[in-house]
């Protein structure tokens, strides 16, 4: 038996970072005092129980992820604590709008480089930044995506500063994954804590394959009454394979690997047991270099040989569109308020977090002086690979980032070490605050939706501010208070 909590928040120590509950120690936000005036109310013991029934619930379900470090390659259970990120409407219709206006920019940025490249012509944006970019795909060039839309799919990674401040610290526009995590903590939630949800006005989050349907039929031809939507894996070893084959389920389409689909007579058609069927729309999860070996990887068995011409003749839809993959690069990303400007001419509502660009000689220089208190990224990494923490990186380690700057000075930018916001979380037997992160998802369909709420990742390393479950973070549910207007 573990130690009996002592369910109250009066020793909980909001620090020097920004809380999202507590103003200061004993002085909880507006919007999470009902929930904290609930939770003093448990008895010993309780919410500690109710966090093992979440745990329990999330391994019977099978809701896992896989590490490609772990030389086990075993699955693990979904790392999961059941105090929620909670966001009041107005902040969130906020984020809406800053989340919608950098997405119709970046969608803007995608069609004129594979079209007439104006930001680059114009001096916006150097030319050699986008060329040189691994995202970057010259078979991509001329491609026109149905109603002209790349990036149907987006998950933009959002952090909060000491001050509060929201801010943009990558866009996902390639494979964004991790949306069924937040739709199962949800689900986990509200069997947790069925009280707390009539007690407050929760926008839901169960709609999101709805959403996400009506976006992909959105992409197939107006004269097709019964469109052929499937979802693409790379197959059961893939670390996301769980959510391929949950969202599939949920959106009640084929769940397809590679092997399944063939082009025949210029489409692409699905092998069933009654024959071929014509394959309307693909919700790819599989990277754009794989998915076609005549065009791209030619060692590649993920994929479908021939897609890409199908795709240019507009007989099959792709979501996302092939090449997106350039507007994932976190040198790009540095340029993406310019893009706002130059193509929507307004200023940015939601701001970048400041960024280093290792490949301009004063950057790198100011760099590589200062590594020890620098984040640095490569250009084309995720998942928290890549990176150099340089506060708590050894001497070695920086040296050795060093080297690789020098070398290849295009592939890296640097960010001042942020104080993420933190939210109280279970450890042990007591509360300690804990640094977050939030990645909402975006559609774009018909016009630009932003689904309430989205996953947040929690550093659950006590001082860590990695909150990639690959490195040891856990999530959380994000409650969106729905306020006076529907969710």
């Amino acid at each position: 038996m573990g130690a009996v909590f002592a369910v109250d928040f009066n020793h909980y120590d909001p620090s020097e970072f920004y809380d999202e509950w507590f103003i200061q120690a004993g002085e909880p936000r507006l919007e999470v005092r009902a929930l904290v005036a609930r939770i003093n109310q448990f008895s010993p013991g309780e919410l500690q129980q109710r966090q093992q029934a979440a745990q329990a619930v999330l391994m019977q379900t099978g809701v896992t992820f896989q590490v490609y470090s772990d030389p086990s390659q075993k699955e693990r259970i979904w790392p999961f604590d059941v105090i929620p990120r909670v966001v009041a409407a107005q902040e969130w219709a906020y984020l809406e709008r800053g989340l919608k206006q950098r997405i119709e920019a970046l969608n803007l940025f995608l069609q004129d480089i594979y079209h007439e490249q104006k930001i680059s012509k114009d001096g916006v944006i150097p030319p050699d930044v986008i060329a040189s970019s691994q995202g970057y795909l010259s078979a991509c060039q001329g491609l026109s995506p149905p109603g002209g839309i790349w990036c149907h799919i987006t998950g933009s990674d959002l952090v909060r500063d000491r001050q509060g401040n929201w801010l943009v610290l990558e866009d996902n526009l390639r494979v964004p994954s991790g949306v069924s995590y937040v739709l199962e903590n949800r689900r986990v939630m509200k069997n947790t804590f069925p009280k707390v949800f009539r007690m407050l006005d929760i926008c839901p989050t169960d709609d999101y394959p709805g959403h996400l349907l009506e976006t992909l039929l959105n992409l197939a031809p107006p004269y097709l009454d019964h469109p052929c939507v499937v979802v693409l894996t790379p197959g059961v070893y893939n670390s996301a394979y769980f959510e391929h084959s949950f969202l599939a389920q949920q959106m009640g389409v084929e769940l397809v690997e590679g092997s399944d689909l063939v082009v025949v007579d210029g489409y692409v058609q699905m092998r069933t047991t009654r024959g071929l069927k014509r394959v309307d729309v693909i919700y790819r999860r599989v990277d754009d270099l794989f998915l076609d070996s005549q065009v791209f990887n030619p060692d590649s068995l993920l994929g479908i040989p021939g897609i890409m011409e199908v795709y240019r003749q507009g007989k099959v839809a792709l979501a996302n569109a092939p090449g997106t993959g350039v507007a994932d690069d976190k040198v790009v990303y540095a340029y993406v308020p310019d893009m706002i400007r130059y193509y929507l001419d307004a200023e940015p509502i939601l701001g970048n977090v400041p960024t280093y660009l290792c490949w301009r000689p004063s950057d790198r220089e100011y760099v590589l002086n200062h590594l020890d208190e620098l984040v640095v990224k490569a250009a084309n990494e995720s998942g928290g690979y890549g990176m150099l923490m340089g506060k708590t990186a050894t001497p070695e380690e920086r040296v050795n980032f060093a080297t690789k700057i020098q070398n290849f000075p295009r592939n890296f930018i640097a960010q001042p070490t942020l104080s993420l916001s933190r939210v109280p979380t279970i450890i042990g037997d007591h509360f300690e605050g804990r640094h977050v992160d939030l990645r909402p998802y975006i559609l774009y369909g018909q016009e630009v939706y932003v689904h309430p709420g989205g996953l947040t990742r929690v550093a659950l390393k006590k001082g860590s501010l990695v909150v990639n479950s690959s490195q040891g973070g856990g999530s959380k549910d994000t409650w969106v208070l729905a306020g006076d207007r529907p969710c």
